[in-house]
Formats: C-alpha cells, structure tokens, sequence
C-alpha cells in the first residue's frame, strides 16, 4: 500500500516538472509571435526587436550552469521554486513593459528565471524516480514535454494576440504560473543527498558568462554583422580568452561552478557530442520550414503553426517508446538508431518544392520527430547516470548548455549556408540561362523564376548538409558505451 502511495507521489511530482518545462517551452515559443505588434505599438525596427530575442538566449545560456551548481548544493527544490517564482514575476513585469528597453531587461529577468527548469527539473526527477523502468518513463515522458511546448506556444500565441494584445502572451504565465508554483510546494520534495555549505565561484561564474556572451552574440549576429567583421572578431576574441581563463579558474577552485572532471567521463562526452551534432542539425534546418511555407507556399502563420502539431504528436509517443528501452537494448543502439531515422527525416525535406502540399511537410517532420523523441531519453538517463546524485544538477546544466548553443551554432551556420547558397545558385543559374526576349515584362519574369529555382535548390542543400550531419552523429554514437551496471556504480559515492 506504501509502494502505491510513493508510486501516486512520483507521478504527481512528475506532473509537477512537466508544468514548469512545459510553461518556460511555452514562452520561448509563443513572444516569437507577438513581436510584428510589439514593433507597432513600441515603434522600433526589426533589427532592434532582435535584441528581445537575443537577450533572452544569452540570459538562459549563461544562467543554466549556475543554477545547476546552486541545485545540487543549497537543494534541488530551493532553486526551483525561486526559479519558478522569478519567472512568474518577470512575466508579469514583461507584460507591462512600455518601451523597447523595458521589455530587453524584463525578458532577461524571464529568461534567468527560466534557465532553472531544465538542470532542476532533470534532477528532481533524477533523484525520485528509481533508475530503470520508472525513471526511463518519467524522463521519456518529460522529454517529450520539450515538443509539446514548442507546438502548444504558437497554437495558443495567435488567439490570445487577436483577441486580447500582445502583454497576453506574458500575462497568461500568471494563472498557469501560480498553479504551477502550488504543486511545486506541495509536491517537490527537498534533495535526499547531502547539501554542504559552498564557497561560490563568482569568478568562474563571470567569466563564462562574458565567454558566453560573446559566442552567442556572434552566432546570433554574426549573419547580419558579417563574420569577420570587426564586431564578431571582438566577439571570438571575448569568447576565446575569457574560456580559456575561465579553465584556469576551474581547474583551481573546489566549488568549480562547472566540474571539469565531467569532461575527463568518456561516456558523458560522447553523449554531449552527440546530442550537439544533433540539435545542431535540428535547429539549423527545421527554423527554415516555416519561412519555406510562408513564403514559397502561401501559408499564413496559423496555417505554418497546424503543420507543426503532427510533429508534437509523434515526438510525445516516440520519448516514452524509446525510454522503455532503458535497460533492455543497449543504448548506444537506440541512440544510433534514432539519429539515423532523424537524419532520414531531413533528407525527405530536401524534396520541397513551391508544388508541395502539408502533407510533404508533415511526413518529413514526423519522420524526424519520431527519430529526435525515440533517443531523448536515453541520452538524458545516460547523462543522469554518468555521475554521482549530488552532481545531477550540474551535469545536466551542462548539457542544457551544449543543446543551447549547438541550437544556435545551427541556425547561424545553416542560415548562412543558405544565403551563400542563394548568391552562388543565381550566378550558375544565370551562366547557362538565355532570355529570347527584349520585353521588360518577360524578363522581370525570367529573373524572378531564377531567383526561385536558386532559393528552392538553397534550401535542398541545407536540409541535405543537415542529413549528412545527423549521420554523422549517429556513426558516432557507436562511441557511446554504457555497461548494464553503470546505475549501481555511478550512485556508489
């Protein structure tokens, strides 16, 4: 009768987590939406709404890791709850805001907020749901939250924006927040390890977070500023020394706010690797889809928003599928073979044409999903499993990091990728093309139907490079090699 109590508990708990991943999903989603009226009422150009969404990234990315270091020292539930209370605040501060520089700080304040979901939330989980059949499926259902999130932003976003203004989309956190922050009370129980007084690394906390700053600026900017411009040079070089001092730091202190010892486990490395090549892959393609419908296929905002529900669909079934197999097939398998299956997905993009229907969309997507969602929760149970409980939080931190940046590693490269392609693509089209013709009418014609045919073929080869990527993830996976005892020894402390 305990068992089934305890049982009732996890799963309320679960629910719990996937509340407060599925609310900071939501966010990041959804004020993508509400920016075209932010513009008008803010009178601000796009270039300067920008900033909304790049100052949110670099908060988040530089914020995760130190809230992962904070989890597993003061406890996992402490952290969350302020999390989930800052982000509750800041919501209803961005929902308020009255200029373009109000809305930057109070997105910070979101966004510093948000960044403690993810390396709690994975920690909690870790820590309350015994390793194997359990766990697998609490993480693979969690997992799939991350789609969930994603779909149900821009399906919400457009009816509250119509009917009630763009301050909605923050305002609406409020309600869900409040309820959200309730459970977490209730139903997050403290950390069962050890916590112990830290001496906290200010300065490995600055200077990754300067480093950051000048990585994500430069894949954020880097298209628009051009890449060897002297802005990304300042960038590179901010990135580069402050990295390299920040090692230093860490190699030293004995409250490192990220453990190097991490990166000497083969198998947590190989798994970071992976899940980068991957994401990589994933976010440089699958942004450009809707820009591909839109502007080549007629489709509105809405109508781009409904091709993405199949793939929320398919990845939620695919995350608990594949965490059953926690423990059954070794997980390099399934890994490899979801990457794999992912890789195919992104092949089948490369078929797009202005002539093709949703359907053409949505089997790709799905194709793709079901191979991202099958290998998500082994790579999260390898990573939670790779290092001792009191560590969790900080582990998982890290590779919250490395899915950030390798997300916008992606964007930037496959978006300039995409754009060379263009510019290459008019010049060979334009060598072998002749116009029989001296009617301006038919040539604004024939150089509109070159200008097409090269931005289709640009986008052929982007969703080609992003296959031949995920291939090359999944060959690598074969490197990640976990034992079947590895849940006994890695909780020997």
């Amino acid at each position: 009768m305990e068992e089934i109590k305890e049982t009732k508990f996890n799963w309320l708990l679960l629910l719990t987590v996937i509340i407060g991943t599925l609310l900071g999903r939501i966010d990041q989603s959804i004020v993508n939406l509400a920016l075209p009226k932010i513009i008008g009422d803010f009178s601000i150009t796009v270039s300067g709404a920008g900033w909304i969404a790049t100052a949110y990234i670099l908060a988040n990315a530089i914020f995760v890791p130190i809230w992962g270091k904070l989890g597993d020292t003061i406890g996992q539930k402490k952290v969350y709850i302020t999390g989930f209370a800052l982000f509750i605040f800041g919501s209803i501060l961005a929902g308020l805001s009255w200029n373009l520089s109000s809305m930057i700080f109070f997105r910070i304040i979101q966004a510093i907020a948000g960044s403690a979901d993810y390396p709690t939330g994975m920690a909690i989980l870790t820590l309350n749901f015994a390793a194997g059949k359990q766990r697998a499926q609490a993480l693979g259902i969690w997992s799939a939250t991350f789609a969930a999130g994603a779909i149900l932003g821009p399906l919400m976003g457009g009816p509250l924006i119509d009917n009630f203004g763009w301050r909605s989309v923050f305002l609406v956190n409020l309600p869900i927040g409040i309820f959200g922050l309730l459970m977490a009370l209730k139903f997050v129980p403290e950390s069962k390890i050890k916590q112990r007084v830290m001496r906290f690394d200010w300065w490995g906390a600055i200077t990754l977070g300067v480093a950051l700053t000048g990585l994500v600026l430069v894949l954020d900017k880097g298209t628009e500023w051009g890449w060897l411009s002297m802005e990304s040079l300042i960038a590179y070089a901010t990135a580069i020394i402050f990295f390299c001092i920040f090692i230093v730091i860490e190699k030293n202190h004995t409250d490192a706010i990220i453990d190097l010892k991490f990166f000497k486990n083969a198998v947590f490395v190989n798994v970071l690797i992976n899940n980068f090549i991957v994401f990589m892959a994933l976010m440089g393609s699958v942004f450009l889809i809707p820009l591909f419908a839109q502007t080549y296929m007629g489709y509105t905002a809405t109508q781009t928003g409904y091709l993405f529900i199949p793939m929320a669909f398919v990845m939620m079934l695919a995350a608990p599928l594949g965490g059953n197999l926690i423990g059954k097939v070794h997980a390099r398998y399934i890994i490899m073979i979801s990457t794999f299956v992912a890789g195919i997905g992104f092949y089948l993009f490369s078929y797009l044409d202005p002539r093709s229907t949703a359907i053409d969309i949505i089997i790709p997507m799905s194709v793709m999903a079901f191979g991202m969602g099958f290998g998500m929760a082994q790579r999260t149970n390898i990573v939670a499993s790779a290092v001792p409980p009191r560590e969790i939080g900080g582990a998982s931190s890290v590779l919250a990091l490395v899915r950030n940046i390798s997300g916008a590693f992606g964007i930037a490269v496959f978006g300039t990728i995409l754009q060379n392609s263009i510019q290459n693509n008019v010049l060979e089209i334009g060598k072998y093309s002749t116009i029989n013709s001296h009617d301006p009418n038919v040539i604004q014609q024939a150089i509109g139907l070159i200008m097409l045919k090269a931005q289709v073929m640009a986008y052929d080869r982007v969703f080609l490079i992003a296959a031949f990527v995920a291939l090359f993830g999944a060959i690598l996976a074969y490197w990640i090699k976990v034992n079947k005892e590895v849940h006994q020894e890695v909780f020997i402390d």
